[in-house]
């Protein structure tokens, strides 16, 4: 009699990947046979780019009006700030550009001053994105362009020649694909675990740009230890008469949300505060839930920040634990829909804020255990999404400026290294790494889009810069 059991072939369920090994490989091997590597060195920007203001004042348009003039201060001081704050205006014209149809989930914003230092669960120092406002799924060339173009741009802010911008851009290009054809050969959980010691990019930036480069590093690195919630406690905390702790006011900077608020919207303070309280615990796990509400609310106020960001609404919130030496500061800052998005398509989250912080967990090396989100109706009526997150928690970014020629090209390849891994978690890093090759044609292709678009963006910093001069566009410099 036969022991021999029958087999029955069970269909793989939808998240697990449809595909074999080598049958991702030929997928990746066909698109690059689709969408030659060579499609994407050019590129022919549409019109007369007369549009650009149009689409940064279309987003001037939902935001705080009382603080767009600061926004635009910031981003005509330099042809990089202007870069730092368009990523709407290359969005769209990334849209534009050939993409081999290979998807991740991306940053949407990854210009070198959105990497950086931050604080683990664990508390070690990691190097990795600190930025998803404009997360979402889409083409994995969108993010390595913005990153070379970013390369590109810095370097000429710097004054550096052509060959020294373009062998840091190929640097860093060259660095994702590698990364890439690495996390392909590694284990799954590996991909999911692998990440750069901020001591790890010293001793790199060490060994490849000298002392200088180094310092630069240690400099980020000491800045990041000492960024928490008591040293940020210490510059925008004081006592008030009554001997309550309370915001300082530094218009139009900081500025405490009693002075803003009109005596109507003042009615509804409590009520808003205690929906925020409400939703942000739920969209923390148990265990996080229980720490959270062992803090108590004291304060709120405004603050502004970034470059691009100005003008969306951002928060501090204080919470306080044990006593006034045990504070909590958190940020809360709107989520308005990726730029990404009238390109890439809408993603099915409840919330903007969602938006963010999965794209931020997926990205991320390791995540703030306090990111949240919530949606209200604040007091101004309106309905808004927000996400949270702690205020500082040993994040700090390196000052490219400081940076020479071969310091920029070994900072820009740690930023292609923690893209890479980034996709390689989201993506088909198998698929991504046959379509970029073990040669330098992506590459090079790369690194002559950056160039074009460096020549792009001098000329749309330059409408900007005319705008302002002309009185068309108010904007408040220095602040």
């Amino acid at each position: 009699m036969s022991t021999r059991t029958t087999r029955t072939e069970l269909p793989d369920p939808d998240y697990l990947p449809q595909r074999t090994l080598a049958e991702r490989i030929a997928h990746g091997l066909s698109l690059r046979q689709e969408v030659p590597h060579e499609r994407h060195a050019s590129w022919t920007p549409l019109g007369d780019r007369s549009d650009t203001l149009r689409i940064l004042e279309r987003q001037s348009a939902v935001r705080s009006p009382e603080l767009i003039p600061i926004r635009y201060g910031r981003m005509v001081s330099s042809a990089f700030a202007f870069f730092r704050g368009g990523a709407a205006v290359m969005a769209a014209d990334l849209a534009t550009t050939a993409t081999c149809g290979l998807r991740a989930q991306l940053c949407g914003d990854a210009h070198l001053l959105n990497f950086g230092m931050f604080e683990t669960p664990e508390r070690s120092l990691v190097f990795g994105l600190n930025d998803f406002d404009e997360t979402l799924p889409g083409p994995i060339e969108w993010d390595i362009k913005r990153l070379a173009a970013s390369v590109e741009i810095a370097g000429r802010d710097l004054s550096f020649t052509p060959l020294e911008r373009a062998t840091a851009v190929q640097a860093t290009v060259r660095s994702y694909r590698e990364a890439m054809l690495q996390f392909a050969s590694l284990r799954n959980l590996a991909v999911w675990t692998a990440r750069l010691p901020a001591k790890e990019l010293a001793r790199q930036m060490s060994d490849d740009a000298g002392h200088r480069s180094q310092q630069v590093v240690k400099k980020a690195i000491q800045k990041a230890l000492t960024r928490d919630s008591l040293t940020a406690f210490g510059r925008l905390i004081d006592t008030g008469p009554d001997g309550e702790l309370r915001f300082i006011s530094n218009p139009p900077l900081i500025v405490p949300v009693e002075e803003l608020l009109a005596e109507q919207e003042r009615e509804r303070y409590v009520e808003v505060v205690g929906e925020f309280l409400k939703q942000y615990r739920e969209s923390l796990p148990p265990h996080l839930r229980a720490l959270v509400e062992s803090y108590r609310f004291a304060r709120m106020a405004r603050k502004v920040v970034g470059v691009g960001s100005v003008g969306t609404r951002a928060w501090v919130v204080l919470m306080i634990g044990r006593d006034t030496s045990d504070p909590l500061l958190l940020q809360l800052k709107e989520a308005m829909p990726s730029v990404l998005e009238p390109y890439a398509g809408q993603v099915p989250y409840e919330s903007q804020g969602r938006r963010v912080v999965d794209g931020q967990r997926f990205m991320q090396a390791a995540s703030d255990s306090l990111l949240g989100w919530y949606r209200l109706k604040a007091w101004d009526g309106k309905m808004r999404d927000f996400y949270v997150r702690q205020l500082w928690d040993g994040k700090s970014s390196i000052d490219v400026s400081r940076l020479n020629p071969v310091g920029l090209r070994s900072y820009g390849m740690a930023c292609g290294w923690t893209l890479a891994r980034g996709h390689a978690r989201s993506g088909d890093r198998i698929a991504m790494a046959a379509f970029l090759g073990d040669d330098d044609a992506f590459d090079r292709a790369i690194t002559s889009f950056a160039s074009v678009y460096g020549d792009v963006n001098e000329r749309d910093h330059a409408l900007l810069a005319d705008a302002v001069g002309s009185g068309a566009i108010a904007a408040i410099r220095d602040i």
